[in-house]
């Protein structure tokens, strides 16, 4: 190959020269030396169809010449006045052959990027596009590229050829994104011709200054700030801290092409989409030709952005574009406003979280963003089961929105799919189910269900367990009815102690203590009760772990007394405690009925209850149960794309390798701080204890509320329960990562060492 080429240069331009054959994504380049000096660049393209691009491109060279603080690639003729040859290789294989004057400079890819640097990137930038603004031709107009940021949703709609479920979501997330954010938009956008990839290894510096630009084979008619986003996105490769780096570059920009608002709006979802682009491109090109390193030089620096750019609230970044750009940002609202038009329409029984509300505007998986920008780690929203706005979930409710929603009272497949889905993760005899729109309808339904098996109406609960909101549910929930505005059991509700090992009258290093406290129920058994409900983990109680064997002696006595065992799995099920996919297994035993909410729909309104066809047969008595909501065809769906993430994404055993971390790192601070009395729970449904005294175990009631204040403040979101309020729950999306709990252990760590002083 590299004689041919040096007789094609001697036969089509009269040179002698040397070659070295140069890195290359889909052109091959090469450099070429006269006596040892670097003078032109020979490009070999493979598609024949670009012979009249290549043309336009000589025509922007030359518009470009007028610049002359800075340097652009001139066209070479050969020996006939020629500038575009057809150059054959050895195998056959044709390629369209121009050349190009070699600029000479280092790469801005080997500069440290300093803060005048990048501002001086910016004016190069905005310099050349307000210069290209009265450049346009129709071969360019016509162009339909894939690297072109405006046909993003067009070119990586599927991108399932990235295989890494965990990374193809972000993927998924910004398209999104892109969908909502920016196209609507799109037609509203200046258009000109832009180079469309100022990367490090294009422009040429002299590390002070931005001397020139190289290589304009991806050039297209596209909105003008489609070229400061591609700039910047790499400009951000490899920093601590991204948005710095891209705010000198927009800065310098807008000094030499003022940037629209609109334009500034939406430029956090084109950085995105570009890193996007630049994934999935090389992804798709590696597919292809595994051995061509070029291909993904860069592909670890760009995933690593990816993720510090969904932690990064798109208000913040828009905040901070405005602020660089002297505009002023109108969006904003008073947080004391919003208070107080919810104290005005809405009932004050709807408590606010924190002393300080905050006033959350939008959310990506375990991270959520308020108003003002700030991102805070969600270490507690067990609902967002497999985090915020997941794409597949968005994508599966919005898209059987669009075709279908209705009730039961017809057949259609969603509701069958999912029934199918939902009952194959239990053994049997758990094989039907009963749709509902809450946990709390669930926890009605389950009590329903067995009061008219049994024909029996008493219950057994356990102390500080909580099961729901209707009336119903409240009076099987301690939690409520003997809470502050409760009215006190019913005389039918049955209250047996909370299995507490480490308040209780049996502690957990006592082996007898799940028989002792399964013992304490056998007062409540009689002819008259139904059955008994609790949670596998009690929540609202502090995260209680229930003692071994003390769920399979209850359930033995319940059924030896013609009850029903109602297993409450809506904040344990889902592979949330991390060795099982639901929080019974842990106990070995089956329930005869099983009550889901919460996870089940990642947000979304949907309930379930799973039972036997004994007490659903038991149930058809007569009178029709229906839920107006329960089991329509866009909850189905939603319920389907949940149960395919945790699959998926192995969130079950996420949970449990995170979980794991953030045991034995917690109790390493147990170790170091007293007030931390106990550590408990299994997988991501944690609990931490904070005490006075050791020895008395005196609830640290004030501290609790004060550690989870002080971690809001530094962005970590979480919440406090327990009969006394001192247990700091830890249930976060199943997506957290052991990056995550490491910086809340920090976190947790610096705030108590604050705090013990």
């Amino acid at each position: 190959m590299e004689n041919l080429v040096k007789k094609f240069l001697k036969d089509k331009y009269g040179i002698q020269a040397e070659i070295q054959q140069l890195e290359g994504y889909s052109v091959i380049n090469y450099k070429v030396s006269v006596k040892g000096e670097s003078k032109y660049l020979l490009k070999l393209t493979g598609n024949l169809q670009e012979k009249a691009f290549l043309k336009i491109q000589d025509l922007i060279y030359i518009h470009l010449k007028g610049l002359e603080d800075y340097s652009f690639p001139q066209t070479v003729f050969g020996l006939d006045g020629k500038h575009i040859y057809l150059f054959t290789d050895n195998e056959g294989n044709q390629y369209l052959a121009h050349m190009l004057s070699y600029i000479k400079g280092s790469f801005l890819a080997k500069d440290e990027k300093s803060s005048e640097l990048l501002q001086n990137l910016g004016k190069f930038l905005g310099t050349v596009n307000k210069h290209l603004l009265n450049f346009n031709h129709p071969v360019i107009q016509a162009r339909h590229f894939k690297w072109d940021l405006q046909y993003f949703l067009e070119f990586y709609s599927n991108p399932d050829y990235v295989k890494d479920p965990e990374k193809r979501k972000l993927i998924e997330y910004y398209l999104q994104q892109f969908k909502e954010n920016v196209l609507p938009v799109l037609p509203g956008l200046r258009k000109s011709t832009i180079h469309s990839d100022a990367n490090d290894w294009n422009v040429l510096s002299n590390g002070k200054k931005i001397t020139g630009i190289i290589d304009f084979g991806d050039v297209v008619f596209s909105p003008s700030i489609n070229e400061l986003a591609i700039a910047v996105s790499y400009m951000g490769l490899g920093s601590e801290d991204p948005l710095s780096n891209i705010s000198e570059v927009i800065k310098g920009y807008h000094q030499k092409f003022p940037i629209e608002e609109k334009e500034l709006n939406i430029l956090y979802y084109l950085i995105a989409a570009r890193l996007c682009t630049s994934i999935c491109q090389s992804t798709k090109s590696s597919l292809k030709d595994p051995d061509n390193k070029y291909i993904s030089i860069q592909e670890e620096q760009i995933w690593d952005l990816l993720i510090k750019w969904i932690q990064i609230s798109p208000d913040k970044a828009r905040i901070i574009f405005y602020k660089v750009c002297n505009l002023k940002n109108e969006t904003r609202r008073l947080k004391a406003s919003l208070y107080e038009n919810r104290i005005k329409y809405v009932g004050k029984s709807l408590s606010v979280s924190y002393k300080d509300p905050i006033t959350m505007e939008r959310a990506a998986f375990q991270y959520m963003f308020d108003k003002d920008g700030k991102t805070y780690v969600d270490c507690v929203n067990n609902i967002m089961h497999v985090g915020h706005c997941h794409p597949k979930v968005v994508h599966a409710g919005q898209t059987q929105m669009a075709k279908l929603n209705t009730n039961t009272r017809y057949l259609y497949d969603e509701l069958n799919n999912y029934a199918k889905g939902i009952t194959s993760r239990f053994p049997y005899p758990l094989n039907k189910v009963f749709f509902v729109n809450s946990g709390s309808a669930a926890s009605d339904l389950a009590l329903r269900l067995a009061r008219n098996f049994t024909n029996k109406k008493d219950m057994i609960v356990l102390d500080h367990g909580y099961h729901g909101n209707t009336a119903s549910t409240i009076e099987a929930s301690p939690y409520k009815f003997n809470s502050k505005g409760g009215d006190g059991p019913e005389d039918y509700i049955h209250i047996a102690p909370i299995p507490d090992g480490y308040h209780g009258r049996y502690k957990s290093a006592d082996a007898n203590a799940g028989h002792k406290y399964a013992e304490l129920i056998r007062k409540y058994l009689n002819d008259k009760n139904a059955g008994f409900i609790c949670e596998p983990i009690v929540g609202c109680g502090g995260q209680v772990m229930l003692p071994p064997g003390y769920l399979k002696e209850i359930y033995s006595m319940v059924r030896e007394q013609g009850g029903l065992c109602i297993s409450d799995e809506v904040q344990t099920g889902f592979g949330r405690v991390g060795t099982h996919f639901w929080g019974y297994e842990i106990h070995n035993v089956i329930p005869d009925i099983v009550i889901l909410g919460k996870p089940i729909g990642n947000g979304h309104p949907i309930g379930a209850v799973i039972t036997t066809d004994e007490i659903a047969n038991a149930f058809d008595n007569g009178m029709e149960f229906f839920s107006s909501f329960g089991g329509n065809p866009v909850s189905c769906a939603i319920g389907n794309a949940v149960l395919e993430v945790i699959d998926e994404e192995k969130l079950q055993q996420n949970a449990l390798d995170v979980g794991n971390y953030l045991i034995n790192e917690l109790s390493k601070l147990r170790n170091k701080y007293e007030i931390i009395g106990s550590v408990r729970g299994s997988g991501l449904y944690l609990g931490i204890e904070l005490v006075n005294d050791l020895h008395s175990l005196q609830p640290a009631t004030k501290e609790a509320v004060k550690l989870v204040n002080q971690l809001k403040e530094k962005g970590f979101l979480l919440s406090t329960d327990g009969p006394y309020n001192n247990v700091i729950k830890i249930k976060p999306p199943l997506c957290f990562t052991c990056k995550n709990a490491e910086d809340l252990i920090s976190a947790i760590s610096d705030s108590l060492k604050v705090m013990d002083k």
